[in-house]
């Protein structure tokens, strides 16, 4: 089972994804994006690097390669093995990110990411959601795109919300507020909820 959490930075996303793949036991794998490869980790720290002047349509394809290269020898095999994956961002980060609040479609960033994962689409997704304003004084802004200011993270709010109401079925969004643990409960219980395993 591929599990994906998604939220706005500092939403809290990568703390729960970790403590899923915890509880889901030693044979889940935890992995991020972008990232989870070498060549993924250079795009990623490419990607963050405040000084760097990246025009928006080469990041969707930047963020587009790291996930093909993940997707490709991380997530596959192992879920090809029998493993359930937990995925801190996906393929919504793109449509959210680059698609609504970049302005360059997310029809555009739906079918790029179709072809970057071949067609690998989650069985689950876990929405945390989280105040903008808040959400931007938890993760400290250091990253290039946490550095673009509250605008940018109000907009990828919004098209969350959008993903989320399209596609029920697959996206669950739970209140981020609170402390670890009663986050991480919210999540077991919706990863329960919808089959899942733990």
């Amino acid at each position: 089972m591929l599990i994906t959490l998604e939220g706005i930075d500092g939403s809290g996303k990568s703390t729960q994804a970790a403590r899923l793949a915890a509880a889901l036991g030693p044979d889940a794998l935890l992995v991020r994006e972008p990232g989870g490869t070498d060549t993924a980790e250079r795009i990623r720290a490419l990607l963050a690097d405040p000084e760097a002047e990246i025009d928006p349509l080469a990041e969707l394809l930047l963020f587009c390669a790291a996930r093909a290269d993940l997707v490709r020898r991380v997530i596959r095999p192992a879920l090809d093995a029998g493993r359930d994956v937990v995925c801190d961002r996906f393929t919504d980060s793109t449509v959210a990110y680059q698609g609504a609040a970049r302005g360059l479609g997310t029809e555009l960033a739906a079918s790029l990411n179709q072809t970057a994962t071949d067609g690998l689409s989650p069985d689950l997704t876990l929405l945390l959601r989280m105040e903008p304003a808040t959400g931007l004084g938890r993760s400290g802004g250091g990253d290039r795109l946490e550095s673009e200011g509250l605008g940018l993270q109000e907009a990828v709010a919004a098209a969350y919300e959008a993903i989320a109401a399209a596609e029920p079925q697959r996206v669950i969004a739970l209140d981020g507020s609170g402390n670890v643990e009663e986050v991480h409960l919210r999540v077991m219980a919706a990863v329960r909820d919808r089959g899942g395993p733990g």
